[in-house]
């Protein structure tokens, strides 16, 4: 029986080990710290770089990413944060960071998604911003969070600039955003929590509602919405997981540990991928069952 238990075992730890293996690595250039993924419609992964003035796009099937936008010509200490293909519209969203420290200010920025020229550019208002994330909402309005003004901003289709729907000290540190069964949730990247924020039927902003998971949360960045349940990357924990909310309750679950800095996560389809940060490059895993 023992030696039962022991085979046993060890075929689960095995069967584990075979469901966490990457099925494609995508590296980009060294030191690019990709700090966002995104997947177009053709199945080809785009990839913001934190570090450079560019952004990367590897083609399906395909382990290195190579150039596909470069603003280098907006001037020095230029980067990238979050990035998003949205295929109705043929469109790339991705918020460009200009300057360092006090002088560092945010654009959000569109493309198109097949020959990468600009279409869409709007400097985030005040003095301190940081376009971090965004998500496309059911009502196709793209909802934008902005890290240190504790904003969430609004473009709604056919609008000329985005609107603002909340600032509040509770997004003091905001970075993922998503929308979960219509519903309006984000995570705290500084305070490690995760919040839902009602909307009424005009689409005016309630007061953030707290959710809590059952094992803490740490470095929350991105997080996307698929199939019922929220995936997200801890930056601070070195892992994936996958966060099912009932209520104002969570369970969250570990899918993939080891990551150096995961700071982004896409699912697409069958495939689930995991940036790494500090490691220049996004990894594609099964999708947890």
């Amino acid at each position: 029986m023992r030696l039962l238990l022991l085979s046993l075992t060890a075929l689960l730890v095995c069967s584990v080990a075979r469901a966490a293996e990457p099925k494609l690595v995508v590296t980009t250039d060294p030191q690019s710290q990709p700090e966002s993924v995104t997947v177009a419609p053709d199945g080809s992964l785009i990839l913001g770089s934190a570090s450079k003035p560019v952004i990367y796009r590897a083609a399906m099937g395909e382990s290195q990413a190579h150039i596909f936008i470069d603003v280098s010509g907006d001037g020095e200490n230029v980067s990238f944060l979050g990035v998003l293909a949205d295929g109705p519209t043929n469109t790339l969203w991705a918020c460009e960071i200009i300057g360092l420290g006090k002088d560092r200010h945010s654009i959000l920025r569109s493309f198109d998604l097949t020959s990468a020229a600009p279409k869409f550019h709007w400097p985030l208002p005040g003095d301190i911003n940081l376009c971090n994330d965004f998500v496309i909402g059911p009502d196709r309005a793209l909802y934008v969070s902005d890290t240190f003004g504790s904003r969430i901003f609004r473009l709604r289709p056919g609008a000329s600039e985005p609107e603002l729907l909340i600032q509040d000290r509770t997004l003091d540190g905001i970075d993922g955003i998503t929308f979960l069964g219509g519903e309006l949730y984000v995570n705290n990247v500084i305070s490690n929590n995760l919040y839902r924020i009602p909307l009424d039927q005009t689409g005016k902003a309630g007061t953030s509602v707290q959710i809590w998971p059952d094992r803490p949360i740490k470095g929350p960045d991105g997080m996307r919405a698929y199939h019922g349940k929220l995936y997200l990357a801890e930056n601070k924990n070195g892992r994936a997981s996958v966060v099912t909310v009932n209520g104002d309750q969570a369970t969250a679950v570990t899918i993939l540990d080891g990551p150096t800095q995961p700071t982004a996560i896409e699912p697409a389809g069958d495939t689930l991928w995991v940036g790494d940060r500090a490691k220049d490059k996004a990894i594609a895993l099964p999708m947890p069952n």
